[in-house]
């Protein structure tokens, strides 16, 4: 009950307690009646037995009868017995009741006195808010460990009494080994027989002297990303057609899906967005310009910092994108061709319907490859929805040999019934060099309302195959990614959750990736980004089942919704219809004692994957070379 009116509350409560006692109680007369009845008439009845007992009868009647009176007495008995029972429970419930009763008061007077600490929190955090924003000293202060006025206050116990007046602290990551970073100035550094001494350390010159890489990612900007080595030579698309205001009943689609698989639910286009799961799969190459920078990284360490960022970015573009990705159709394909303007080229193919997975191949002549076969599993909860994308991401490059595999988080789609869509990430991403052993491990912080970190946070520590801590990322996976150089780090007090925290004195953070702001007009183009406008635009030469091809997509995209729900139907009914002549062949290929192969993929293959052992489909090379030629025979007629 959450009007506030307790009173009314406790009375009716009294009242449901209460209750069931009188009903008990009323229960308990009715059996008293019952046993009075039954020992009245069993006294009689043992009355006539007794008559019948005194009669000259033959022997065997006689006993017949005595057998019969000793009965009935056992009868009363048991029946007095169960009312004496009854009674006592009676009396049992009564005493509970109370109990009850004032456990149940306890729970209510508790909850009552969180929430007016809730509500004297919330208000303090108002106007703590209101303070910060008028007092923008202040703001820098509250992460500061010395005063922003000289020698205004010392220095706090323990600390090194030469860090930067900008030291910054950083909450620790739950699940992983708690750890806080200082921010210490490297012209002023020097180690001290502060808590830090003892720990490992580095030298804060490798900071500037440093390969110029990081250097040029603090600078990097999205038009400097496309600058003059990467002109494009065709100009693309900068919007699309407005996103029509069609009305929709939620609830009468959504009260039939709760619980069952998202792909086998049949859904309208008006909870799409006009691009396919290929093509969004494909828009994880936004901030591709990350791995060219990753390659000329000399450190392995170094480079880690930059595939962590880039496995990052891809969730920059789902904050505001909350509509559904068309479902690919079995055979179905999408290629990216950017090799004469951006260095690379990508190919996805849908290589299975249920479960739905999409494997994905990048090549990159800046010296880099990156593949992937994704499964998505989802569920639909109700209140919300959690997309899992399972399969790993794996990314070779050239000349170093480096080989780094991670997998995605998990995607939650929050307020699916009621209130306003929003999306959240939560979980952990291990980055793993499989060449050098070198590791990362990224924390994606799930939004709560009580929480006092920032919305969207991402964590992590970059270590070699020792163990010792490099670089420590931070973030969130909607804005930016920064990185700062570990100097000492040392074991620090044992928090309350008994967690040992680590204590890490950094370089100050260098921003390797931050987010493209969105086009003009975004918000009435499905929230796209520059490249996603760019992914559904018609284009020559590519392959019949290319997703640019996809009629329901095209003629979503143009606004005409009514069509593309019709022309969704037939392509999924159409679809429907090859499965079961598949599953016949199947069937028939079984009975005759054949080996069945099913559904193979078009350009890709299934092999064992060396590193992880796990059995991914792969690229078998072919499509390019088809796409030269013109040559799409292999190609099924899907559309």
């Amino acid at each position: 009950d959450d009007s506030g009116d307790e009173e009314p509350a406790s009375q009716s409560d009294k009242s449901e307690l209460h209750g069931p006692l009188k009903t008990l109680s009323s229960k308990l007369e009715d059996l008293s009646t019952c046993n009075d009845l039954i020992a009245k008439h069993g006294a009689a009845l043992q009355r006539s037995l007794s008559e019948l007992e005194n009669l000259r009868l033959p022997a065997e009647s006689g006993e017949k009868i005595k057998a019969v009176n000793e009965r009935a007495t056992l009868f009363r008995i048991t029946s007095n017995a169960m009312i004496n029972a009854c009674r006592d429970f009676l009396d049992l419930a009564e005493s509970h009741s109370r109990k009850w009763q004032r456990l149940l008061q306890h729970e209510r007077e508790q909850r009552i006195r969180l929430e007016e600490t809730i509500e004297q929190l919330a208000k303090q955090h108002n106007s703590l808010e209101r303070a910060c924003r008028g007092a923008p000293g202040l703001a820098s202060a509250s992460t500061s460990v010395s005063s922003t006025a000289k020698g205004g206050v010392q220095p706090a116990k323990g600390e090194a009494s030469d860090e930067d007046e900008e030291t910054e602290y950083f909450d620790a990551m739950e699940d992983a080994p708690a750890f806080i970073t200082v921010t210490a100035d490297p012209k002023h550094h020097r180690r001290s027989g502060s808590n830090l001494s003892g720990a490992s350390e580095g030298h804060p010159e490798d900071w500037n002297l440093e390969d110029s890489v990081f250097e040029s990612s603090n600078q990097s900007s999205y038009n400097e990303s496309t600058g003059k080595d990467l002109l494009p030579k065709k100009r693309r698309r900068t919007r699309i057609p407005d996103k029509p205001n069609y009305s929709l009943n939620l609830w009468s689609i959504m009260k039939n899906c709760i619980g069952k698989e998202l792909s086998k639910i049949p859904m309208p286009v008006n909870f799409n967005e006009p691009l396919s799961m290929l093509q969004r799969l494909t828009e994880d190459l936004e901030y591709h310009e990350l791995l060219d920078k990753a390659v000329k990284c000399e450190s392995s360490t170094e480079q880690m910092c930059f595939v962590a960022a880039f496995s990052v970015s891809s969730y920059s573009t789902t904050v505001h994108r909350t509509a559904k990705p068309f479902n690919p159709l079995l055979g179905e394909t999408y290629e990216l061709d950017r090799l004469e303007e951006l260095g690379f080229r990508s190919l996805c193919e849908q290589v299975s319907h249920h479960p739905p997975a999409a494997a994905h191949h990048v090549y990159s002549r800046r010296g880099w490859t990156l593949w992937q076969e994704i499964t998505i599993a989802s569920k639909f909860r109700g209140k919300y929805l959690s997309i899992m994308p399972l399969g790993a991401i794996h990314l070779e490059f050239h000349s170093s040999g480096n080989h780094y595999v991670w997998r995605k988080v998990t995607s939650t789609v929050h307020n699916i019934i009621v209130g306003k869509l929003w999306i959240d990430q939560s979980g952990e991403i291990e980055i793993v060099n499989h060449k050098s052993k070198d590791k990362c491990q990224l924390k994606f912080t799930p939004y709560s309302y009580f929480s006092r970190d920032v919305p969207r946070k991402v964590t992590g520590v970059v270590s070699d195959a020792d163990g010792k801590a490099h670089y420590v990322m931070s973030g969130t996976w909607d804005e930016k990614m920064e990185c700062s150089k570990i100097l000492h780090s040392s074991h620090g007090s044992t928090s309350t959750e008994g967690k040992q925290k680590t204590v890490y004195q950094t370089l100050s953070p260098k921003v390797l990736w931050r987010k493209y702001p969105l086009p003009e007009n975004a918000e009435n183009m499905y929230f796209f980004s520059e490249l996603a406008l760019t992914l559904n635009e018609p284009e020559e030469r590519v392959a019949p089942t290319d997703s640019r091809l996809r009629p329901d997509q095209r003629l979503m995209e143009s606004g005409r919704w009514d069509e593309a729900n019709v022309e969704k139907q037939r392509l999924e009914e159409k679809q429907r219809a090859v499965r079961r002549r598949r599953e016949a062949e199947a069937v028939e290929a079984l009975e005759e004692g054949e080996d069945y192969e099913g559904y193979i993929p078009l350009w890709f293959e299934r092999k064992v994957d060396a590193v992880t052992g796990e059995l991914i489909c792969v690229y078998k090379g072919g499509y390019w070379e088809a796409k030269e030629k013109q040559d799409w025979s292999v190609c099924p007629d899907i559309f």
